[in-house]
């Protein structure tokens, strides 16, 4: 699944254009290197993502295409 999606479908960015600007801005990071949206994201991987001053950082725990809203965060655990 793409990075921006991954994303959204886990709500840790509300919007996929949000996802994707915030990917071209060079704020997501995937392993400690830039991620493009584009991205394959993969179980394991460790998502940061860098808010202003605050960072927010998240290692896959499953890939799902779509997801319920309360078992959102379940995709993920926060670091």
């Amino acid at each position: 699944m793409r990075l921006d999606k991954y994303l959204k479908v886990s709500r840790l960015i509300k919007r996929r254009t949000v996802a994707n600007e915030a990917c071209d801005a060079g704020r997501v990071l995937v392993n400690d290197k830039v991620a493009r949206a584009s991205y394959d994201i993969k179980v394991g991987d460790i998502i940061t993502i860098q808010f202003g001053t605050r960072e927010l950082k998240a290692e896959v725990v499953t890939v799902q295409e779509t997801v319920a809203k309360n078992d959102a965060a379940l995709l993920y655990k926060l670091l």
